[in-house]
């Protein structure tokens, strides 16, 4: 499939998602704190998802819904490895460690990227996105302030399996992409995310939320409310569907090398809405650690052209 490329358009795509996607731990927190199951809130946002990408491809392209069986199992493979798995093994990670730590080794994904892309596709990294890596991690390192933790082995397992899943989640995304739009791609991995984790955790009508409900918004928004209802669709729209649709476009313009890296501006978000929404406190040498991630990216957008020799 022939498109071009804008690699500008890619980097202001994903560093959006990144954005969305750092609201939401946020967003996620407070519905967790409130009440709802976090098994309730993986499959919900692959199930909205899902949904709300079919809207969008039968109103933009529905021919791009044809899929051949040789298609299928990558599909799916991206769907159950690169979708639920990530959000089952970044959950429990940060439910056993502190967030900042999980997201750090989740990232660290940023430098697998390019290592496996060389060895697998003999795709080489310019030496100013390796640069940029090693700020960018630098970085999430300060930020996390891994050395003020005592770290569960449990969590640090399911950690590192995040970080798997994250690899998988990007090289795979800009391979399929190459023959197939991003919208049906959206819709199909989101399916098979939304099958798998439903028959995984069988939820029942006990563990569905009560929409009537009010939440408290709490931190630097305490007394504030929102009808449950509002909260989900917020969830569902902000929290998945947009950033997904951001993160899949931004793989038809930038490599997956380009967009783990870029993905990592999502801890410097997480951290910011966390401490002007919930209250989180952020330190003086946790900013610097901020601006080092900023300048990672900023350093591997201007250095962002990858050579690609044919695998001998």
């Amino acid at each position: 499939m022939h498109r071009s490329r804008n690699e500008n358009r890619g980097w202001f795509f994903i560093i959006a998602s990144s954005l969305l996607f750092g609201l939401n731990a946020s967003t996620s927190k407070v519905l967790v704190e409130s009440g709802f199951q976090p098994n309730f809130i993986v499959g919900y946002r692959s199930t909205f998802t899902a949904v709300m990408a079919l809207i969008l491809v039968l109103s933009v392209n529905p021919k791009s819904l044809q899929v051949s069986w040789c298609e299928l199992p990558m599909l799916a493979l991206f769907g159950v490895v690169g979708i639920s798995m990530l959000q089952w093994t970044y959950t429990n990670a940060v439910s056993r460690l502190p967030v900042g730590i999980g997201l750090l080794i989740e990232y660290s994904s940023a430098v697998v990227i390019p290592v496996v892309n060389w060895l697998l596709f003999r795709k080489k990294t310019g030496k100013g996105i390796w640069l940029g890596i090693a700020f960018a991690m630098a970085g999430v390192l300060i930020v996390s302030q891994i050395w003020h933790s005592t770290l569960d082995p449990v969590g640090l397992a399911f950690a590192f399996g995040a970080m798997g899943c994250a690899t998988f989640y990007f090289i795979i995304s800009e391979h399929v992409q190459s023959n197939r739009d991003s919208y049906s791609t959206l819709f199909y991995t989101m399916v098979f995310s939304g099958l798998v984790w439903n028959l995984i955790t069988r939820p029942s009508i006990s563990d569905q939320p009560n929409l009537s409900t009010s939440l408290d918004l709490t931190g630097n928004l305490h007394g504030l409310h929102l009808p449950a209802w509002v909260a989900l669709l917020w969830l569902g729209l902000l929290g998945s569907f947009l950033p997904m649709l951001l993160n899949y476009l931004a793989l038809q313009h930038i490599s997956s090398t380009g967009a783990g890296l870029a993905s990592i501006s999502e801890v410097v978000f997480a951290f910011t809405f966390g401490a002007l929404w919930l209250g989180e406190g952020v330190s003086g040498i946790q900013f610097v650690g901020a601006v080092l991630v900023i300048a990672g990216i900023v350093l591997a957008q201007r250095a962002s052209t990858v050579r690609i020799e044919p695998k001998k």
